[in-house]
């Protein structure tokens, strides 16, 4: 790697980590956005939301970004602002992991709660309300407003430029969709680059944008929670299907890849990797799947990785946790395999 002066210059080549495997040769492949600067994808379209707006003129030398944010934005556009002389402004639940916001204040980032303490429900609209009133009512204010903001599904294109570089084709794109940006934007950039995939999204049980009955769920980061409003980044006329996780069987996933391969994955991407898992025989063989693992575990070690946590919300499920080990032995790719006969 080049020596580089800013911390976004470390945004984007990140690692293709192979998975899974079948006999007829269909792959999942994991593209593991942990790697870049605050061990999350959305510092990609946290720097795209700001160049665009210093494009378009809507933010000034010394200007005052405000965000509403679960975590992962919010340390993006902190990276961001500490390199571009803005301040930082995150408005945020407690339902957000409390390591997240420790580093965004640590990179110099304002948070302004919607809740009190104690109160860790998910307040998305809420937050989105406040964050909007906070701008208009400020010159030289700008509300990022990412799941409305074209910027955000444009900051993936390099994703799917990086796959492109690592494999020959993505035949199935198979994601988390919080925004939707990760998801519909790398799956745009594919269409463009003459692969278009087979595009699957994945949320919570008890999320609404596919559908279905709304309630309450874990899964960071993730879904649209009833009340809030579908972000204009979720591009349906994409979308080829629709798949609904439980925080169970999300989490479980999450807790068995760590413990059976030493890779920390996010709560949210467990969610994915579940869904590749449990279909991987049923794509057509020598499919190429790719799941966007949008940040690494150790966020989440007061919470998924937490076994008091988990017992407390009755999400623990140690036969759910052995199902997915068993899975991920049974599609160990090749060169796996004698490790794990070895260790028999």
């Amino acid at each position: 790697m080049p020596l580089v002066t800013r911390v976004t210059d470390l945004i984007g080549r990140t690692p293709l980590f192979e998975l899974a495997a079948t006999d007829t040769g269909t792959r999942l492949l994991l593209k593991l956005e942990q790697f870049n600067p605050t061990g999350a994808a959305k510092i990609r379209m946290a720097r795209e939301m700001v160049l665009d707006a210093e494009r378009r003129g809507l933010l000034k030398v010394g200007g005052h970004i405000i965000e509403s944010t679960s975590g992962n934005t919010g340390l993006g556009l902190a990276v961001v602002a500490a390199e571009r002389g803005y301040r930082f402004t995150a408005v945020v639940d407690h339902h957000a992991c409390k390591d997240k916001l420790r580093a965004m204040r640590a990179m110099g980032a304002e948070l302004v709660f919607v809740a009190d303490d104690g109160d860790d429900s998910l307040a998305t609209s809420a937050r989105e309300d406040l964050a909007e009133a906070m701008a208009a009512a400020e010159d030289g204010a700008y509300f990022t407003e990412q799941h409305n903001n074209d910027a955000n599904a444009v900051g993936y294109h390099p994703v799917a430029e990086e796959l492109l570089e690592d494999v020959e084709r993505v035949d199935i794109l198979l994601s988390a969709v919080g925004t939707g940006g990760s998801l519909f934007g790398t799956a745009t950039r594919l269409r463009q680059l003459g692969c278009p995939p087979r595009v699957i999204g994945v949320e919570p049980v008890g999320s609404i944008a596919f559908g279905g009955p709304g309630g309450p769920y874990w899964q960071s980061g993730t879904g649209t929670p009833p009340g809030a409003t579908i972000g204009t980044a979720v591009d349906y006329s994409l979308l080829d299907e629709g798949v609904k996780v439980s925080d169970t069987d999300a989490f479980a996933t999450a807790r068995a890849v760590a413990a059976e391969l030493g890779l920390m994955i996010g709560g949210s991407a467990g969610g994915s990797v579940f869904v590749g898992l449990e279909r991987l025989e049923q794509f057509p063989p020598g499919s190429t799947v790719v799941t966007i693992v949008c940040d690494g575990g150790e966020k989440y070690l007061d919470t998924v990785f937490d076994d008091t946590w988990m017992a407390e919300r009755e999400l623990l499920a140690p036969a759910a946790e052995e199902r997915v080990r068993e899975l991920l032995r049974r599609y160990a790719p090749a060169a796996r395999r004698p490790q794990l006969a070895e260790a028999r």
